[in-house]
């Protein structure tokens, strides 16, 4: 396979390589994809090439991984009949890209607006500058240039300072977390998560077996700080998973007294804290100051992506922490994340010019506008049924049924219609969340809206009721 990368870019003939053998004549049901390094060598490119083209796919939902078995992916003419799956979330990803689908569950702000053409103008630029035998070699933590960007763009004061030696880039947000599981030895460790939290970050802990503890965030959007003292007390908890400003999917934001009550016993109890600042960028009121600048910076690391406001042209996740040097410096060299060196400094210049910056006001005022039409139709139509989480930013709306609802004959009965939504269950352990879903927003003329809301509509009047359902159990 030759791959010119002056006149296309690797990973996406890598990209259209995986789709023609995801489609292949007489493909049925899952199919097992081959692995990165099995890819790599059939094709001759390098493993974060591959890593590129399978992450956009995931992203897609055309592919999803299992935990140490590798990537799968069902072709796109293959429909996931309700019920068939034995995995809800593998039956969302797989559904996510049938034909004719309405995709209402995924987190996809970016692909509002994304900077992927820009990105990828100034990457041709930066290669005509720096000729690949000129360029040097990949620094296994990430590029210098992007590492002391991040280290400026997250420092806020002497105290709360980092610097590019702080920095650790990796292919995307996973395989940053997964390094963080291994240094911070959290197998088989108790760690609190604010709930309801990603279902990519509660999938990984599982793979791991770390024991997962859920703070739920209550409807006002704080913590029961008595309870979080309680559990802090009372059970040995190596670190807490909190989100920086904004909480996704709940898209709620973190209110001032709450944040300060909460960062103040934390530190009280010493507690080693992971702060996810993945949708951070994505607040509408950016004034407000984020957790971890009330928290000691020696007990924090700090996560994130370029993902969410850029696009899946940048995949990469970094971390930023002053502790662990020796051991994150080792797990990212043993981990060998090839790294293209010049989407890196593409990356870095877009923020260094002030593009980033300007696209995020965009962004998120594109966001808000289409968030908005979504929350009118379902407090004027849907009002009586549903509860609505008023999204302080992102691209999703948190949903709480007001009656007690057997919300998977919701998912059932939408799916039938060809309309996937995200059901809350997918955001908890513990079941915590089996009365809510989330919607992911999406563009459209008011008609389409209509007919979206109405399906939702019927779908949540013709759910069965859990009271009625225990009840019938009880009498019968």
């Amino acid at each position: 396979m030759s791959i010119s990368r002056e006149t296309d870019f690797a990973y996406q003939a890598v990209y259209r390589y995986l789709t023609q053998l995801i489609n292949e004549p007489g493909n049925q049901g899952a199919i097992r994809l081959p692995s990165l390094r099995q890819l790599a060598e059939r094709l001759s490119v390098s493993i974060s090439t591959i890593q590129y083209a399978y992450a956009l796919l995931e992203k897609e939902g055309r592919v999803y991984s299992v935990a140490k078995s590798g990537y799968f992916a069902q072709p796109t003419s293959a429909f996931m009949t309700p019920g068939r799956g034995g995995d809800l979330l593998e039956t969302v990803y797989v559904n996510a890209r049938c034909s004719g689908m309405r995709v209402l569950s995924a987190d996809d702000p970016a692909s509002v607006q994304p900077l992927d053409r820009p990105l990828l103008m100034l990457e041709r630029e930066l290669l005509r500058q720096y000729p690949r035998h000129l360029q040097a070699p990949a620094q296994p933590c990430g590029e210098l240039e992007l590492r002391t960007l991040l280290a400026a763009r997250y420092t806020s004061s002497a105290t709360h300072s980092w610097h590019a030696e702080d920095v650790y880039i990796g292919a995307d947000m996973r395989g940053v977390l997964e390094i963080l599981i291994a240094v911070l030895e959290l197998r088989h460790a108790t760690v609190l998560v604010e709930s309801p939290c990603e279902w990519v970050i509660l999938r990984l802990l599982q793979s791991f077996d770390v024991r997962v503890i859920e703070l739920p965030v209550q409807t006002d959007g704080t913590f029961d700080t008595e309870k979080l003292e309680a559990l802090l007390t009372a059970e040995p908890v190596r670190l807490i998973l909190l989100s920086s400003k904004l909480r996704m999917p709940h898209g709620s934001r973190f209110p001032r007294d709450n944040r300060h009550a909460i960062a103040q016993l934390l530190v009280s109890h010493g507690t080693w804290v992971l702060e996810n600042d993945c949708h951070g960028e994505l607040l509408d009121d950016m004034e407000d100051r984020p957790l971890r600048e009330l928290l000691d910076p020696d007990r924090l690391l700090v996560f994130s992506s370029f993902e969410k406001y850029i696009g899946v042209e940048a995949p990469y996740g970094f971390v930023l922490s002053r502790q662990w040097h020796p051991d994150l410096q080792r797990h990212f060299l043993l981990r060998s994340f090839r790294l293209s060196p010049i989407r890196q400094r593409a990356i870095a210049r877009l923020h260094a010019s002030g593009r980033v910056d300007l696209h995020l006001s965009v962004l998120k005022r594109q966001l808000r506008e289409r968030r908005t039409p979504w929350i009118e139709l379902i407090h004027e139509r849907l009002g009586e049924m549903l509860d609505v989480v008023e999204p302080q930013g992102g691209g999703t709306i948190w949903l709480r049924s007001r009656h007690p609802i057997t919300m998977d004959a919701v998912f059932q009965r939408l799916l039938k219609q060809n309309v996937l939504i995200a059901p809350g269950e997918l955001f908890s352990i513990q079941g915590l969340h089996d009365q809510s879903l989330r919607l992911g927003v999406t563009g459209g003329a008011e008609d389409e809206l209509l007919i979206l809301v109405g399906l939702l509509g019927d779908a949540l009047r013709l759910a069965p009721r859990t009271d009625v359902f225990k009840h019938s159990l009880c009498t019968g």
